[in-house]
């Protein structure tokens, strides 16, 4: 497989990049904090990280005209709608007011949105529930940076300033597929232990203190780092798309979300033939289906229902080309006569899957009336 960069940004020695929060839902009681909450969303979208983020006010009905923010029925009932809409739900509260509000629809670090409260006064900004991989800690602490408060901020690697890995993860927009496995690698760190690291691309980091560097995903099997003495811890983290990889005894694997899956079809294709054609393709090319961010094809294909099933039923996004999009696509393609003179481009899954850039990982695999093809993105 090959390897590929994949950007940093840093502080404190570890990466930072986009923010996992892109919406966040701000809701107050009083007049004071209307103000401050108006004030967060006007000022947040500066922040490092949080450009581009939405962020919509919410306030008691007497004052939604005069202060401009938007009006809510009931705190029980705007809880239950952003809980599940928003990636991140802020509070301009007392802290209980927010935990008896959220308490209900708390299920898991992984699926749960960031929660955050903060004291009408911006003095102290609190992290509630997901404090790594849904972003709140660092949104407290943009909070704080706004307000000239302090982001009370209590997850045990945070407090012992060590890596956090579910919180790298997410920041990266790795899925994380192991979960118990996550949170021994953090009570490894505590303990003062090591944790190893495979990667399949060029990561382009500082490897922070604790974590041992093993090389690629792909060929480490418990063999020392770089040739040394040192053997490679029994647990670690791989970056890799193949979830079969085995790296460490005890294997957490992130898997980049970054593969387009470009596909052409006959004209009435069955959703579960289609399903089972790019099923096979990732198989093959032993890429985990969790990699796949977006399924691509040509404008013709936009009313054809398996592929909207497929994209639907796996949450990837969809994008359909015109033909002359597709052929702008450079690069030396399967081409087919017959495709060309039927949509107006002589190849599809190829040209779809790159058509967002990046480079093939698989070329045109065909059968049952379905061509699909596989490529990362840059």
């Amino acid at each position: 497989m090959m390897e590929r960069a994949m950007g940093k940004s840093q502080t404190r020695g570890q990466d930072v990049g986009e923010s996992t929060v892109r919406t966040c839902a701000l809701i107050a009681f009083t007049r004071r904090g209307c103000g401050l909450a108006c004030e967060l969303a006007s000022k947040l979208g500066a922040q490092e990280g949080f450009e581009g983020a939405v962020f919509t006010v919410h306030g008691p009905e007497r004052f939604a005209d005069d202060l401009g923010v938007q009006a809510y029925e009931s705190l029980g009932a705007w809880t239950a709608d952003h809980f599940g809409q928003a990636d991140a739900l802020l509070f301009v509260s007392a802290t209980g007011i927010a935990v008896r509000a959220i308490a209900p629809h708390v299920r898991d670090k992984f699926s749960d949105p960031a929660v955050i409260s903060v004291d009408e006064a911006g003095r102290f900004v609190v992290p509630l529930l997901s404090g790594h991989v849904g972003g709140a800690n660092e949104l407290a602490r943009a909070v704080a940076r706004v307000t000239g408060g302090q982001a009370v901020v209590s997850t045990a690697t945070d407090v012992n300033k060590l890596f956090a890995v579910d919180e790298w993860a997410a920041r990266r927009g790795f899925a994380i597929l192991e979960r118990p496995i996550a949170k021994q690698i953090s009570a490894r760190l505590l303990e003062g232990g090591a944790v190893g690291f495979a990667s399949d691309f060029d990561l382009d980091w500082d490897v922070p203190e604790g974590v041992v560097d093993a090389g690629r995903a792909s060929d480490v099997a418990g063999k020392a780092p770089d040739g040394g003495a040192e053997k490679t811890p029994e647990i670690g983290f791989a970056v890799s798309f193949d979830e079969a990889c085995r790296p460490f005894e005890r294997t957490l694997h992130l898997v980049p979300r970054i593969v387009t899956v470009g596909v052409g079809c006959r004209r009435g294709t069955d959703t579960a033939v289609l399903a089972g054609a790019i099923d096979a393709a990732l198989s093959r090319a032993r890429i985990s289906p969790r990699a796949v961010a977006l399924l691509a094809s040509i404008d013709v294909k936009a009313d054809e229902l398996a592929i909207h099933d497929v994209a639907r039923a796996r949450g990837w996004a969809l994008r359909f080309y015109t033909a002359e999009e597709l052929a702008a696509v450079p690069g030396d393609f399967s081409a087919s006569e017959f495709v060309k003179r039927t949509v107006g481009v002589d190849n599809v899954c190829e040209r779809a899957a790159l058509a967002g850039g990046g480079h093939l990982l698989l070329d045109k695999q065909a059968g049952n009336g379905v061509t699909v093809a596989l490529a990362a993105s840059m």
